[in-house]
């Protein structure tokens, strides 16, 4: 094990490189508001909402995904991500039944740290189904824009994990590891082995994945056509990055419901999971998604829309429970009776005013006749021409 010194500690600032490691000197928390605690992690997912919708803003608008369908899809999206994240991590912890449903207020106490991002991927994908089917847009297109949304907002969660220090590697005396001394952090709480300690900076490993996962995204946001391929780019890239990056997390090992063990982690088995689950969803994906042709809308190509109502006409005014009401467009108002009288009145046509002459009450009745070359004349004319 190695330990620094406290005077090495406390000549450090928030963060300092070398010699010979990166020592991060940050208290997770920013402010104290009274009870309250406003903490890093938390600014970073707020952080990484508004920095993923400016990511997608471009995408969306070119697959014909409108602002607020975008915003409106967006607080199920974050209501799943936490949900889901949050429970998935509680129930692979050991002491799940001693802590977490003895004590069920721990299951959503998100600030003693713990959520599972493939939690929340489980959660969120069916979300965005369902609410494509309620916007009536193809959901492919809605979980393309979806894990692009993740694949921004991911980096900036990694931002929060490396000031937290709650992801870590093992023990490292590679130039890079990582030193966490503040006493605040959360590889300095009571019982860690890992304090003032180098240990591999696991979070700088995933944050680094996730800018290139971003960049080939974006990159493939642009040319390809057919829906879903964005969404199966990202979750294979995940499932395998995360494979391969838990071999230096410092975590325990699990046996696959208690009886394989192949020395592999929590996250590691998940991964293996999704990485089988895909290989039939790419095959359905290839054989029914298609391209969308040039010039078609993506969201809405191939998806069956309501036909705008027609303009119904006048009806008489309805009563319900007494009241006169009023029906339009599908909605049912109440209104007072002088206010239909009005409104009849305004709507029925005009009555037709009948032409007086000067001498007589009776109305001038017009009269057409053939003249002799065939032509249709008015009599009255033809008698004002021959006086």
């Amino acid at each position: 094990m190695i330990n620094l010194s406290i005077a090495d500690i406390s000549s450090r600032g928030w963060l300092s490189i070398g010699p010979p490691y990166i020592y991060v000197n940050i208290d997770p928390v920013i402010v104290h508001l009274g009870p309250l605690a406003l903490r890093w992690y938390g600014l970073m997912y707020v952080v990484g909402i508004i920095m993923g919708l400016w990511v997608i803003r471009g995408y969306t608008a070119r697959k014909g995904i409108d602002q607020d369908t975008v915003y409106r899809v967006l607080w199920w999206c974050i209501a799943a991500g936490l949900i889901g994240g949050r429970l998935y991590f509680v129930i692979q912890q050991p002491n799940l039944v001693s802590y977490y449903l003895a004590n069920p207020i721990h299951i959503i106490a998100t600030w003693e740290g713990g959520m599972a991002f493939f939690g929340a991927i489980f959660l969120v994908i069916p979300t965005l189904f369902w609410r494509a089917r309620v916007e009536r847009i193809n959901p492919l297109v809605l979980i393309d824009a979806g894990v692009l949304f993740a694949a921004a907002g991911q980096i900036f969660g990694r931002i929060g994990n490396l000031i937290n220090g709650d992801i870590v590697g093992y023990q490292s005396t590679l130039p890079w590891s990582t030193v966490y001394i503040n006493p605040n952090s959360w590889a300095c709480q009571p019982g860690s082995t890992i304090c003032n300690t180098p240990v591999q900076p696991a979070a700088a490993y995933e944050l680094l994945t996730n800018l290139v996962l971003l960049a080939l995204m974006l990159f493939l946001a642009r040319r390809v056509r057919r829906p879903g391929i964005l969404m199966l780019v990202y979750l294979f890239s995940y499932a395998i990055t995360q494979f391969l990056l838990f071999f230096v997390r410092d975590n325990v090992y699990v046996k696959l419901f208690g009886v394989i063990d192949w020395h592999l982690k929590q996250a590691q088995w998940t991964s293996l999971f999704v990485f089988i689950l895909l290989l039939p969803i790419t095959y359905l994906v290839l054989r029914y998604s298609k391209p969308v042709p040039p010039g078609e809308v993506a969201a809405t190509y191939g998806i069956p829309q309501k036909k705008p109502a027609a303009k119904s006409e006048q009806l008489a005014p309805k009563t319900l429970d007494g009241e006169v009401v009023k029906v339009e467009d599908g909605k049912v108002e109440h209104v007072e009776s002088g206010q239909v009288e009005q409104e009849t009145a305004e709507d029925s046509p005009a009555p037709v005013q009948q032409e007086v002459t000067e001498d007589s009450a009776t109305p001038v009745q017009q009269e057409t006749t053939e003249d002799a070359e065939g032509e249709v004349v008015n009599t009255e004319d033809k008698a004002t021409k021959s006086s």
